[in-house]
């Protein structure tokens, strides 16, 4: 099974892809930058651990990203102008690739547009504390090893949820984030999302 990959062959991947995005009446539009970043330990994605903020999202793993505002042109300056916000990365130093198919939360009521790209190493993070603990750094190669990945049941502040679930030392990531990378890691492998 083929563990590694080049920026090449993802890129090359994501520029025949045609992603859908159905409208979902009614939820509120959000996108989502998931970033490849070339460290020294490999090919790796950015993931950030939020505080234990009230509300659906505290305390979770996720991509950058957030709800559009009306001032963002569309769902992928919403993507970058989030990760400028939460982890400090700029716009013109994310070389973008493509994005995977619209997915719907299912604890909120959002439509949210994941956009993959590229940021430069080394890079200065900036965290906002507000919405970021801790940022998360796994190689690639990591997430494709079969022992990272289960499908199972997982319990979030006394409530369970069945749940995609990557683990990576003590961290586990679970919901629409897991599902998002499910889906992005079906499409480089096979070149389909589903």
């Amino acid at each position: 099974m083929k563990t590694e990959y080049r920026k090449a062959e993802i890129r090359d991947v994501l520029a025949k892809h045609q992603p859908r995005h159905n409208p979902a009446p009614g939820r509120k539009p959000a996108s989502v930058l998931i970033p490849f970043y070339p460290a020294p330990e490999g090919l790796s994605l950015v993931f950030m651990k939020r505080p234990d903020y009230p509300g659906v999202h505290g305390d979770q793993i996720s991509f950058p990203g957030g709800g559009k505002e009306e001032a963002d042109s569309d769902d992928l300056e919403t993507a970058l102008r989030e990760t400028r916000e939460e982890i400090g990365v700029k716009p013109e130093h994310v070389e973008v690739w493509g994005a995977l198919s619209t997915q719907q939360t299912v604890s909120s009521s959002y439509r949210i547009t994941p956009f993959i790209g590229s940021i430069p190493y080394p890079y200065e993070f900036r965290l906002d504390p507000r919405e970021v603990e801790r940022l998360i750094i796994i190689p690639f190669s990591r997430l494709l090893d079969p022992e990272t990945y289960a499908y199972g049941t997982y319990n979030w502040k006394g409530l369970e949820f069945e749940s995609d679930l990557y683990t990576y030392g003590n961290d586990i990531i679970w919901g629409l984030t897991a599902r998002i990378l499910n889906d992005l890691i079906k499409l480089i492998k096979t070149g389909r999302e589903q």
